[in-house]
């Protein structure tokens, strides 16, 4: 049966993944990048270097779980977004081993973004990846990224991808991490974060600060660092921060649709992970889909998609997509 390798060597974990189509099943093996306590990510020459070690492990345990495979195909996230001037030295690991496999086993080789990767992988996982024939709204919104974007077909690149809005400084990502350590917690925070707030009892009345649609996140944390000197519990403070991020993606939300209409809503990147997040969102918009939560972090499936999909179109498949 034909098998679709994935490769995603991002800033925050090591991502191999194998969609066997015949059986619409993904498997993957990851793992985190190492980051010493206190630290908030890694410098791009560690994470090359995390990678480079990590990289083969990986592949030697996803091989372990899946067995003989039939590679028609390899793809590796090459770059942030499909933008000009999109680069990070961490994706040319991947990439690297992507185009050494593709030659020495003489199978096609295609690149993608780590965006496309994510909005894919969120797609295979709620069963809509039929969207990639329609426009739709998708939010990626991560440590690198806080963005509402306008997604429509592409013959070459799967999705064309057109920004709406964005963060104008703070990334999500970054906030949670900040206020995480600022709590106490380990990097990456977010699970542990989370954990704090379901444990508030406090709501609060929050305005977020949005500019023609994008969101300025900096003042969240300001104001979480304001509220643990005045002695607010932890978990209040986080329970602040996750309803902050929550309002502030509610507001972009209403800005694309005024823009361009109810499109079908869609939901990825590893803050999207948060069930907090994610029920106060659909409690306003109940038909949004969400990735996953092993599809939501960083991996590779999103980008085995690709390879299929790539493959499928070239091979003269007009309904590729279709449920």
């Amino acid at each position: 049966m034909p098998d679709y390798i994935g490769i995603d060597t991002s800033n925050y974990t090591t991502s191999v993944a194998l969609y066997r189509s015949e059986e619409n099943r993904i498997y993957q093996a990851k793992r985190l990048l190492p980051v010493k306590a206190g630290q908030l990510g890694l410098r791009q020459s560690d994470a090359v270097f995390h990678h480079t070690k990590q990289l083969p492990e990986m592949i030697e345990e996803l091989s372990e779980t899946v067995g003989s495979i039939n590679p028609v195909c390899i793809t590796a996230s090459a770059k942030p977004r499909n933008a000009e001037g999109s680069y990070m030295p961490c994706f040319l690991c991947g990439e690297g081993f992507a185009r050494s496999y593709s030659a020495l086993n003489k199978i096609s080789l295609h690149t993608t973004s780590h965006q496309v990767g994510h909005i894919l992988a969120a797609l295979y996982s709620v069963d809509s990846l039929s969207l990639c024939n329609e426009s739709f709204i998708a939010f990626h919104v991560s440590g690198g990224t806080t963005d509402c974007l306008l997604c429509t077909p592409d013959k070459d690149n799967i999705l064309n991808i057109e920004t709406i809005s964005s963060s104008l400084d703070l990334k999500a990502g970054q906030a949670v991490d900040r206020i995480g350590l600022m709590l106490g917690l380990e990097f990456p925070c977010g699970a542990e974060l989370e954990k704090l707030a379901y444990n508030s009892q406090k709501s609060f009345k929050i305005k977020p600060v949005i500019k023609d649609g994008n969101c300025c996140l900096s003042g969240l944390e300001n104001q979480c660092r304001k509220m643990l000197e005045q002695n607010c519990s932890k978990e209040d403070i986080a329970a602040y921060c996750l309803e902050y991020i929550t309002a502030a993606i509610l507001s972009m939300t209403e800005y694309a649709i005024q823009k361009y209409g109810r499109l079908p809503l869609v939901f990825a990147g590893g803050v999207m992970s948060d069930k907090i997040i994610k029920n106060k969102i659909t409690a306003v918009y109940g038909d949004a889909k969400f990735a996953e939560p092993s599809f939501s972090c960083d991996n590779a499936s999103g980008v085995a998609i690709f390879g299929y999909l790539k493959q499928v179109k070239i091979n003269g498949c007009t309904d590729c997509c279709s449920d």
